[in-house]
């Protein structure tokens, strides 16, 4: 159940096919819109920062689109997904770019020399290392859908973490600010909890 008083608003900066997240918002009877005007952003009760493509494309279409001080200045709930929430953190080694600076650290390459595919791809458990209302209706040790061949490490806005290649955050949060390094909306029933929890903060 989400409320009618929430307002979501998808950013949208080319490029990103976010059709998955909007049939999933859907689903869910969310109101929301997908833009990538600086004043409807502002105005919503919650945003999502969708991700799929690579880290420098996406920081040059924000900076086009005059979003980047507009997202660093927000204090409602706001949810990276994918390369959404590597784009929260201070730098990404993919193309060697500066993000938006929110959550100090870096987004790093897999080693391509282990026995392990890059990217990651596909389902993998998620592990809560540290309680926060984001994951309050969370099972423990659930399956998320992966699409990544970037990672941030372990640090102290860690929320939740997944193995692959080395322990990795899947699951972030610096006060407002939450990412999830797996697609919540190609993540089936946990997915759609997880987004619920999310747009009822």
């Amino acid at each position: 159940f989400v409320s009618l008083e929430r307002k979501i608003a998808v950013i949208d900066y080319g490029g990103a096919n976010i059709s998955s997240l909007t049939f999933a918002l859907t689903r869910l009877n969310a109101k929301f819109t997908v833009t990538n005007r600086s004043k409807e952003i502002s105005s919503a009760t919650h945003i999502i920062l969708p991700g799929v493509g690579a880290a420098k494309d996406a920081m040059e279409k924000l900076s086009q689109s005059s979003l980047i001080k507009t997202i660093k200045n927000l204090t409602q709930p706001t949810l990276g997904i994918c390369l959404g929430m590597q784009l929260l953190f201070d730098y990404s080694m993919e193309e060697n770019v500066e993000c938006l600076g929110i959550i100090g650290g870096e987004c790093r390459s897999f080693d391509r020399k282990k026995n392990l595919p890059v990217p990651h791809m596909g389902w993998n458990n998620v592990s809560i290392n540290k309680k926060v209302p984001l994951t309050n209706n969370f099972n423990e040790g659930s399956y998320f859908y992966f699409v990544h061949s970037f990672y941030t490490p372990l640090i102290n806005e860690t929320v939740a973490t997944t193995k692959y290649v080395v322990p990795f955050s899947s699951i972030v949060q610096k006060e407002n600010f939450m990412g999830t390094q797996f697609h919540p909306e190609k993540s089936g029933k946990e997915g759609s909890k997880l987004l619920g929890s999310f747009i009822n903060l």
